[in-house]
């Protein structure tokens, strides 16, 4: 609307704060003033559009702070604060008189106040409301009919969508989601050809989370699956047989596999964990404490990933990630099953943040942080204890980060690696596993050099301290030092192709024994020949693409090659090549 057309009516305009003030000299300088509004669907409120501010409606013009007797425009906001009831003001009670507004947002504030006309007409109030107003409202009507109409239309249609929410709403506090994964793979090599078929696996959650005050998050998810591992060699060929590696120290959980390195990102730690049944996977509650810190509880399944800690990877989804568990995310921060703990992150600065908590071992049938035993429990059980200082520095995201473990049983099993990496001196058997104490050291990192391609990567080294004394407390004379060590990196192509698709190479070593202390603790925990260290170095090499046909449905092919499996070159080389169905709701 011009100012021209405005003065031809005998009207001034003038636009400030996020609002209109029009004054007419048939209204004996009493200005009427309209507020703004954001429009974009499917929201409609009265809000700033500078500050993103909701405003409230006041019934006194000394409500406004800002607004003092002695500004020109006191009076005619009185008049429609008091008379007419359309005005509104910020909710620190400020008027902001020195801000623009669109003709939408004119439209907003217009309507609003015939709406109050209309309702003190309707009321038998017509002495309240005076001809010029009525002949000023009407002008301002022609002028902005297209802006009206557009704005009782999405009234209309917002009015609809909210009276189909209310009656199809699971709840007022709680959204529930869901996620459907399956696989569809094989493995191929001069040995893993012979000891893999094709195989479809899936898995399934089931997620309800619920806020209380609009920014808390209580998690309750439900899983259940079926996947299997993959084997990288021949299970039944040992150093006593035929000179192919370590077997597969976990043979309690997995007795036909050969080692973790060819697992698919989604598979659950335990066969027990694969049976198709509904379990309760995760229990948790995140809980944003003023502007700078957020605490995390967790009562089911976790890690420091869910408790604060950022993982920096460009490919840490489940749907749409790495398809390889090694390619997701630097291995040294699962060393071991964690249940039962809390964590925080705290922004020191905008660019900086600080992680850490404490949480129990998962460690079903030795003991557990629900599980009222003098060796169980959340303190006196298997623990982590975590750290982690990350940057935003632009386009670079980097952190270093650090966890202390403590395991009676199980090493530290990251789920990836050489048999003899998971640092498990009684084959996972539970009563004779010796109890190990770790130092983790990780940095993490990711560039993103443009909206189209990342370059990350990770360096992971784990100090463990075998104790000699085993589950029980029975000494063994197993004691001693081991490191193991991982690193990768890895290039990102978001929206390659299509908009939400993603590319992914990845080149990595799973993690590796690099060091023992003694010829006895390194002959307790696996490793061939008397070495102190595994034999080879073994490569993980990855590429996948997800294809992401709608909002809801991804497909990723991807196929990962493992030159040496165990980090033995007597082992031939293996290939998994996997096509992923990702469903999400």
């Amino acid at each position: 609307m011009s100012k021209q057309l405005l003065a031809s009516w005998g009207i001034k305009l003038t636009i400030a704060g996020g609002a209109i003030i029009l004054a007419s000299p048939t209204l004996a300088g009493e200005p009427m003033l309209g507020r703004q509004a954001d429009l974009e669907p499917p929201l409609l409120e009265l809000r700033s559009a500078e500050t993103d501010e909701a405003m409230t409606q006041v019934t006194s013009v000394s409500q406004l702070t800002d607004v003092r007797p002695t500004d020109w425009a006191f009076q005619a906001l009185q008049s429609l604060v008091e008379r007419y009831g359309c005005i509104v003001g910020y909710p620190d009670r400020t008027y902001r008189g020195n801000q623009a507004m669109t003709r939408y947002e004119f439209a907003a504030g217009l309507n609003a106040c015939m709406d109050k006309i209309q309702e003190l007409i309707a009321a038998a109030t017509t002495d309240l409301v005076q001809k010029a107003d009525l002949l000023v409202l009407q002008r301002l009507q022609e002028e902005f009919a297209a802006e009206l109409a557009a704005l009782r239309g999405r009234v209309d249609s917002l009015d609809g969508r909210i009276a189909t929410l209310e009656k199809q709403q699971f709840s007022t506090t709680t959204k529930l989601t869901g996620e459907v994964l399956t696989y569809l793979g094989d493995a191929f090599g001069q040995e893993a050809s012979n000891a893999n078929e094709t195989t479809v696996n899936y898995r399934v959650r089931l997620q309800f989370n619920t806020s209380f005050t609009g920014s808390d998050d209580l998690r309750v998810r439900l899983q259940a699956a079926n996947m299997r591992l993959f084997n990288a060699g021949d299970p039944n060929i040992d150093n006593a047989g035929g000179g192919y590696g370590a077997p597969q120290r976990f043979a309690s959980t997995y007795p036909n596999t050969f080692s973790d390195e060819a697992r698919l990102l989604a598979s659950p730690a335990s066969e027990g964990d694969n049976d198709s049944a509904v379990r309760l996977h995760d229990l948790s509650y995140n809980l944003p404490i003023g502007d700078r810190l957020n605490v995390y509880i967790a009562a089911g399944v976790t890690d420091p990933t869910y408790l604060g800690v950022d993982p920096i990877s460009p490919f840490i989804d489940f749907a749409t990630g790495s398809i390889s568990n090694f390619a997701n995310s630097n291995p040294a921060y699962y060393p071991i099953g964690n249940r039962a703990g809390i964590g925080f992150n705290y922004k020191l600065v905008d660019w900086l943040t600080i992680a850490g908590g404490y949480v129990g071992q998962d460690i079903n049938g030795v003991g557990g942080p629900n599980v009222p035993l003098a060796t169980s429990g959340l303190f006196n059980g298997g623990y982590s204890a975590f750290s982690q200082l990350t940057a935003y520095a632009g386009a670079l995201t980097a952190g270093i980060f650090y966890v202390n473990t403590y395991s009676p049983a199980f090493g530290i099993d990251t789920l990836a690696g050489s048999n003899a990496a998971k640092v498990s001196t009684g084959g996972f058997s539970s009563p004779e596993d010796d109890r190990v104490s770790t130092d983790h050291y990780g940095l993490v990192m990711n560039y993103k050099f443009s909206d189209r391609f990342q370059l990350g990567g990770w360096v992971g080294l784990s100090n463990a301290r075998v104790l000699g004394m085993d589950t029980q407390g029975v000494k063994t004379g197993n004691q001693g030092n081991v490191k193991v060590l991982n690193f990768a990196v890895t290039l990102a192509f978001p929206d390659l192709g299509k908009t939400g698709n993603l590319g992914g190479i990845v080149f990595g070593m799973q993690p590796k024994v690099i060091d023992t202390s003694n010829s006895r603790v390194a002959e307790a925990i696996g490793l061939p020949d008397g070495r102190r260290e595994d034999r080879n170095t073994g490569f993980h090499i990855e590429a996948f693409y997800t294809i992401r046909i709608n909002d809801n449905i991804a497909v990723t092919p991807g196929i990962f090659w493992l030159t040496a499996p165990n980090h033995d070159d007597r082992n031939p080389d293996a290939i998994v090549g996997v096509i992923r169905t990702s469903f999400t709701f």
